[in-house]
């Protein structure tokens, strides 16, 4: 004799499996079954959470001091001629400045590893995203319309972009951490340094052009924040209300037996 009730329940774990990624809320709202069985405790499905973001205008004055000073400072015969080595063959070529330039931007998710982040990693990640894009654009453009010389003679030398990517994601990461853990906060920053050291020592770039390049990494990222939580927000209160009271979810339980109470208004 087959028993009935193995198709019920694979449909019970079906429809229980499916509901998992809707992530159920705590709220809960009293509705009568569809069999007419007791009242039940039906939860609503879980709104995506809203992030306040509070701007400050204090956090442009670290990049725009340091922009600015890689601006005067390409004026100034002292910081315009000044490099360490005037042969490049006096140094020893390395390339982890190469490597630490692009490894920087995943410098917050190493410290998501060892402390406690402010945001989700997938808010991050498009924090990064959007923080790069905006560097690129400032870096590059610069770099093209100004022409500067570099110290080896080659073209494109202000600002560095080097110096730039490091510095922007360490400051991600001092973004998400320096409410929880002031040691990862400023970790990326000796990082940072290092590079932003490396490329004058290589005899790439020019003092300033590494402090420029320092505070046009800060600013991408301020300007990231500044611009990607509004723009979040504004989808997660559209997702909300859309999808506010729509689904239903609801354990089922009567003499009979039991099952799940599904309810999705189109």
């Amino acid at each position: 004799m087959k028993n009935n009730k193995q198709p019920a329940f694979l449909l019970f774990l079906g429809i229980l499996l499916l509901s998992i990624p809707a992530a159920l809320q705590a709220e809960t709202t009293n509705i009568s079954s569809p069999a007419g069985d007791s009242t039940l405790s039906v939860t609503p499905v879980e709104k995506i959470p809203v992030i306040p973001y509070k701007f400050k205008p204090t956090q442009l004055i670290l990049p725009a001091a340091l922009i600015t000073t890689g601006i005067v400072g390409t004026a100034i015969d002292g910081w315009g001629d000044y490099h360490l080595y005037t042969r490049k063959d006096s140094i020893r070529y390395v390339s982890i400045d190469d490597y630490l330039e692009w490894g920087m931007l995943g410098w917050v998710f190493v410290c998501d590893l060892m402390g406690r982040e402010k945001h989700s990693a997938i808010d991050q990640f498009f924090l990064v995203a959007l923080a790069e894009s905006l560097n690129a654009g400032m870096v590059q453009g610069l770099k093209k319309g100004i022409n500067q010389t570099r110290p080896d003679g080659a073209p494109y030398s202000f600002p560095s972009g080097h110096t730039a990517n490091a510095f922007l994601g360490a400051h991600v990461a001092f973004k998400e951490f320096k409410d929880s853990s002031l040691a990862l906060a400023c970790s990326g920053y000796a990082i940072a340094a290092f590079v932003a050291g490396s490329r004058v020592y290589k005899n790439r770039h020019w003092i300033a052009d590494a402090v420029a390049g320092a505070g046009f990494g800060i600013l991408s990222v301020e300007l990231s924040y500044l611009i990607y939580f509004p723009i979040r927000n504004a989808i997660v209160h559209t997702v909300n209300s859309k999808a506010a009271g729509r689904l239903v979810v609801a354990p089922v339980v009567n003499p009979a037996g039991g099952g799940l109470y599904l309810s999705f208004r189109f």
